[in-house]
């Protein structure tokens, strides 16, 4: 071939014969081809100008030269679809996709063509493209294969070809890796074994089955580690959790055979338990706990975290990608955060039924080219058993792979059989190579099948007979492979049998260390977190907040606000000075500054939190000419740490885990996460649920997380009004965490330095925070900037202006948040004498402030009415936390704290606005009369109490 044509086939590839077959459309007709295509053709002339095929075949006839090419590309398309990825070889393999005669080819055919045109750079020895046909069927079809034909980055594509078509999928080991090789299988699976005989009738979710994950896994933490990572983040459910963590993780057996144990061991229940275990104080099961493990390196330390995980599977995952970013960011400077991607890698592992049955998968996915929440690619293996619980993959999901999601994302997909342990380490390595290149998530497939069933007390006959007749008479990998070192000469019978025993006898003396007694169960919440958040002085002088001020209302030389944003912001110049006081936003914005200049980084994240979904932040200005973006924050000259603030993705779940996991990693950080309106927390309840509220008493994990979430009804709906205080107060319990409804700016701004001042401390807790919507910019909300330069935040707050004759006071009415505004705007425009009335704002409601409500009532002696106020229906909001502990803080002879508000309802609140106002006016009426009306209600309704 001429110097010209192989210039051509080297820039045309795989696709050369398509190319040729549009030009020959072409010089048919012109119009038969795309105009991009036509242009091409017209000005560069055909693909190739000589011949490449040999003279026997027919100059001008490529019917034979193209449909080569097309078997080329068939193979390296659809190659997976005849691979030996399946152990059990119960999936038949579809061999018959590439026979010649389906091409219309012969073996003399492709004898006579050069390899290039199938194979452009060929392995020495094969040298014609009959060769080449065979070498891309054993590349594409053997016990690991490839799907990246769906990935469009056409450099990745060739990256992939080229290391496939090399061998990159072929392992060669040598004997005494092979023997390292073989050691590794046997103690996975020899770990299991001893568990199942010594600890009978309790759960561990072994990894039989899936043994070849563990040198897999192997394998891809030295890639690592080589390529610079210094933290690697593992994240996974219960199955072959326990073998993880004992082989990569490298928890001790001793440590692991103490918590089966000192579990109880009941005749009729199995133990799930994990008792003795020392993180937090009621502790988890087993298999859900993680570990952090110091690796020591020539040059460095490396951190390796498997994450806390409960049985919600895939929820981990994002809190793991947010564990990677955190580890990722430098935030010890003012600006955003400098991200070193090779700093940090995670490692996800999914369940076959689990990554395409739950939604949270595609949330993580999605993260992974954002710019607040990339973490430079993260290596997917799918732990695939072929089974879910009982379910067979006909029931659980709609595609033919479970990995087939990913591919939504341009992912590449290796599938490989787990009990080719070789072929797993070149998956391992080549996976790993593609992330370090790209700096992109790929998929491993790793397929192999569950040994047991769901766990070690299942019988798997029951609803999976033919399966496991399968499996009852299948080898594991240890002994196949062990088999095949020895057929091989890798390795004498006797050396295998030598690692197998010393394997066993390091098993006994660790289980002969553990002192078989019964241990005292749970721990005991430290003091600390049992007295709760400390009042902290979170004032800051007029001085410093003017400067802020100034400092923040400035903007580079020529950079263009939009007019009537600017006119907007430069109010604030006067809000020191006048009456319309610091707003919402103002007063958070001055909050962030002087966290900043205190050393606290900052991190804030929600759907459209840049600007605020009611346009009150515009913490991120943009040129209206160049769309350029700048941050005041950035340069604000005290700051002496970072800030950031990203809109995310249309995600609750994710994100709120994503900023968990940041958190948790960076608990120096004050991280928020904002919903767009407080209901949208409904769809990340199990990151509420499992990780948030409970991480710490369970796992010892503790988090300072902000969570924001707007509420408030103003008549927007049910969808628009509620974020459903009454399931964090549900939630609430042993000091978890704060939740907040509070009523002014002032309040806002010292909640917000108050948490920011115990990060990093024993006193650190989580924080929900039920923020405002009408009430941002409310004129009775706002405040006056001496109530930001002193003072604290206040737990609970009397409404000024009543109770000045204490002995006249008749009825206490408590409330939060935006009832409290409402009330006091009421308040303000009464002509009637209410001298007989007190409001109390309970601005802090868990936990709960028993004292500070104490010294409140204790003032009003001639008490004789307590009334819990809210807008919430009666069986939501704060009313079913709050009455009994209003009723053990109130005074004698008061028995019963009554309620005003909404009845009980299934749908938070009113569609109509008009009904929402005639509902809300009642509740104040009754509220701030002596005579309680009646609700409007259906005629079939005869008790709005009910």
């Amino acid at each position: 071939m001429a110097g010209h044509e192989q210039d051509q086939q080297a820039f045309y590839g795989p696709n050369l014969g398509y190319i040729i077959e549009l030009y020959e459309r072409f010089l048919e007709d012109k119009t038969s081809v795309d105009e991009e295509t036509r242009a091409y053709f017209e000005e560069h002339g055909a693909p190739v100008t000589e011949p490449v095929v040999p003279m026997q075949v027919e100059t001008g006839d490529f019917e034979k030269y193209l449909a080569a090419n097309r078997l080329a590309e068939q193979i390296r398309a659809k190659g997976h679809l005849a691979a030996d990825i399946y152990p059990l070889k119960d999936h038949p393999r579809e061999t018959g996709l590439f026979e010649l005669s389906q091409y219309g080819l012969t073996e003399a055919d492709l004898r006579k063509m050069p390899v290039s045109l199938v194979c452009p750079e060929p392995p020495t020895g094969v040298q014609d493209a009959f060769e080449g046909i065979e070498h891309l069927k054993a590349q594409y079809t053997g016990a690991a294969a490839v799907e990246f034909q769906h990935v469009d980055d056409l450099d990745e594509k060739k990256w992939l070809r080229q290391k496939i078509e090399q061998g990159a999928l072929t392992a060669t080991l040598d004997a005494e890796q092979k023997k390292q090789l073989f050691k590794r299988l046997a103690e996975t699976d020899l770990f299991e074994k001893y568990l199942h005989k010594t600890y009978v009738g309790q759960k561990r979710f072994s990894i039989e089955g899936l043994d070849a994950m563990v040198p897999l896994l192997d394998t891809i933490v030295g890639h690592l580690i080589s390529n610079g990572s210094e933290t690697i983040n593992i994240g996974m459910a219960h199955r072959g959790r326990l073998n993880v963590l004992a082989h990569v993780l490298g928890k001790p057996y001793e440590m692991i055979f103490a918590e089966f144990q000192h579990a109880p061991n009941h005749d009729l229940v199995p133990s799930e338990g994990s008792i003795g275990i020392t993180y937090g104080w009621t502790g988890d099961v087993k298999y859900h706990l993680g570990l952090n493990r110091k690796l020591e390196q020539e040059t460095r330390n490396v951190r390796m975290t498997l994450a806390n995980n409960p049985s919600h599977l895939e929820f981990v995952d994002p809190v793991v990608e947010g564990f990677t970013r955190a580890a990722q960011d430098d935030r010890s400077q003012k600006g955003a955060p400098r991200q070193e991607q090779a700093a940090a890698a995670a490692i996800l592992i999914h369940g076959d039924a689990a990554f395409p049955g739950q939604g949270i998968v595609a949330e993580t996915l999605n993260l992974a080219n954002l710019k607040g929440y990339n973490t430079g690619g993260t290596i997917h293996i799918i732990a695939n058993n072929t089974i879910g619980f009982t379910t067979e993959p006909t029931d659980s999901r709609s595609t033919r792979y479970s990995s087939d999601l990913a591919k939504g994302y341009e992912i590449p997909v290796f599938h490989v059989n787990a009990d080719e342990p070789e072929s797993c380490l070149a998956v391992a390595l080549l996976a790993s190579e593609y992330r370090a290149t790209f700096k992109k998530d790929v998929m491993i497939d790793l397929i192999g099948y569950r040994r047991f069933g769901h766990n070690e007390m299942d019988e798997p006959m029951n609803t999976n007979p033919v399966l496991y007749d399968l499996i009852h008479k299948h080898d594991p990998i240890r002994v196949l492979y062990g088999k095949t070192l020895v057929a091989n000469g890798d390795a004498t019978a006797d050396e295998i049998q030598s690692i197998e025993t010393s394997i066993n006898d390091q098993m006994k003396a660790a289980r002969e260390k553990v002192p078989n007694v019964e241990k005292e169960y749970g721990g005991v919440m430290p003091d600390v977190v049992f007295k709760g958040v400390p009042t902290i002085e979170t004032g800051v002088s007029i001085e410093t907040l003017t400067a802020y001020n100034e400092e923040l209302l400035q903007w580079p030389d020529g950079f263009q606000v939009f007019h009537k944003l600017e006119k907007v912001l430069k109010r604030r110049t006067d809000a020191f000075s006048t009456k319309n006081g610091i707003d919402w936003g103002h007063a958070e914005t001055l909050a962030f500054a002087s966290i900043l200049s205190d050393g606290t980084p900052i991190r804030l994240s929600g759907q459209d939190s840049e600007r605020g979904t009611f346009a009150q932040r515009n913490i991120n200005l943009h040129d209206v000419k160049t769309g350029e973006g700048f941050s005041p924050l950035h340069a604000l000259s005290t700051a002496t740490a970072s800030f950031s603030v990203y809109n995310s993705p249309l995600s609750e779940a994710g994100v709120l885990g994503f900023e968990y996991g940041y958190n948790v990693f960076a608990p120096e950080t004050l991280v928020l996460w904002e919903a767009q309106y407080g209901d949208f927390a409904n769809s990340g309840q199990v990151i509420f649920d499992q990780f948030i509220s409970a991480s710490r008493a369970k796992w010892g994990q503790t988090s300072g997380l902000v969570m924001l979430l707007p509420h408030g009804y103003e008549g927007q709906g049910p969808e628009h009004s509620s974020g459903r205080l009454e399931r964090f107060l549900t939630l609430s319990g042993e000091k978890n965490w704060t939740v907040a409804n509070v009523s002014s700016a002032a309040q806002y701004f010292h909640l917000l330095r108050r948490q920011a001042a115990i990060l990093g401390k024993e006193e650190v807790r989580p924080l929900v925070v039920m923020t405002p919507k009408s009430l941002l910019r409310h004129p009775l909300a706002t405040s006056d900037v001496s109530e930001l330069t002193e003072g604290s935040f206040q737990r609970v707050i009397e409404q000024a202006g009543l109770g000045e004759a204490p002995d006249r006071v008749k009825r206490l009415v408590f409330c939060s948040g935006k009832m409290a505004i409402d009330l006091a705007e009421a308040v303000s425009k009464s002509d009637e004498n209410l001298d007989w009335l007190q409001i109390v704002r309970v601005e802090e409601l868990y936990p709960f402030p028993a004292k500070a409500l104490q010294e409140v009532i204790a003032r009003y002696e001639a008490v004789e009415e307590m009334v819990w106020v809210q807008e919430e229906p009666k069986n939501m909001g704060a009313w079913s936390f709050m009455e009994p502990r209003l009723e053990t803080v109130a005074p004698n002879g008061i028995q019963t704290v009554r309620y005003i508000g909404r009845r009980r309802r299934s749908s938070t609140a009113e569609g109509d606005p008009s009904g929402h106002k005639v509902e809300q006016a009642r509740i104040i009426n009754d509220a701030l009369t002596a005579t309680v009306s009646t609700p409007t209600a259906p005629s079939h309704v005869s008790n709005h109490t009910s």
